[in-house]
């Protein structure tokens, strides 16, 4: 990359800003330099937690004006400190740990600025998803990242056979007391993938462990029973492999073949209809939605 500020330099803190501060998953040295700038010449800080800040910041000798902006808060309060923004002040945001802005308050937030048109300064560092993803070592190089993983039955079902033919590792954030719920869910839709559960990142008892998805989820169950999770978690799911998604396809294409003949069974619709439907339902190429209605060979028609 060019322009590269020298390692000495300095970025101004402007006026009428608003810093959005990731600050470390756990290990303290993970603080970058810009964000305790950032943080010191704030006129305020807003956090998700102002316990956790407060701490963060006395470990670095830093006195703020805090102020809670946390789920409950945020819908209320965003406008009006985006308004103090606007009429020039600078306001740092933290979230609990890591780049705020990702599964967490700090998005509405953000987005308030946005649409009001006041500066924001989004500064690099610490960040659970991407750190959770290079760890597992699943050499994909794309990566879906899905947030915190549902809680219902039915709503993880229909999560992961949405995403089941996506080219890419997936990655969500779980609980500890859910993490074995969450992996028995993932076994039974992806019994043949390897999954890799990342807890407690740059702690002292970091551990990464990567097993196919049944073997996690029982070692996981065990765990959990004799009470020993806990820490924070991430799930990284590895991509399809080739044959898996060849199985995928030819099991969507079996399926629109038969919603093909069963809506022209029914003979309400035109076939031009018939196409339209398949490629809503099922995702379908136009040409092989044409192909299922109208026969191989005639889909270019």
């Amino acid at each position: 990359m060019a322009d590269v500020t020298a390692s000495g330099d300095r970025a101004p803190v402007c006026p009428g800003t608003l810093y959005i501060c990731p600050t470390p998953l756990g290990n303290l040295r993970d603080m970058t330099p810009r964000a305790l700038d950032a943080l010191a010449a704030a006129d305020a800080v807003c956090a998700e937690d102002t316990r956790v800040t407060g701490k963060l910041l006395a470990a670095f000798g830093i006195r703020a004006h805090l102020e809670r902006l946390d789920e409950a808060s945020i819908t209320a309060k965003a406008s009006g400190v985006i308004a103090r923004v606007a009429a020039g002040e600078t306001v740092a945001y933290c979230s609990d740990a890591g780049m705020p802005g990702v599964s967490d308050p700090g998005q509405r937030l953000i987005a308030a600025a946005r649409e009001a048109g006041v500066p924001v300064v989004v500064l690099p560092g610490p960040t659970a998803t991407a750190t959770a993803y290079v760890a597992s070592g699943f050499t994909c190089p794309r990566f879906y990242f899905g947030g915190f993983f549902p809680r219902k039955e039915g709503e993880q079902k229909r999560t992961l056979a949405g995403l089941a033919s996506i080219d890419a590792v997936l990655v969500f954030y779980e609980s500890p007391r859910r993490a074995a719920a969450a992996l028995a869910a993932i076994a039974a839709a992806f019994p043949t993938r390897r999954v890799a559960l990342c807890r407690e990142l740059t702690k002292v008892h970091e551990e990464v462990v990567v097993e196919a998805a049944p073997d996690l989820a029982r070692m996981i169950a065990s765990r959990t029973e004799a009470g020993q999770m806990r820490g924070e978690c991430a799930i990284v799911i590895d991509a399809p492999s080739a044959g898996e998604a060849q199985a995928a396809q030819q099991e969507v294409e079996s399926a629109a073949q038969a919603r093909a003949a069963e809506l022209l069974a029914q003979g309400d619709l035109s076939k031009k209809d018939v196409v339209r439907t398949l490629r809503e339902e099922f995702g379908l190429k136009r040409n092989d939605a044409y192909d299922l209605v109208y026969g191989a060979g005639e889909g270019n028609r």
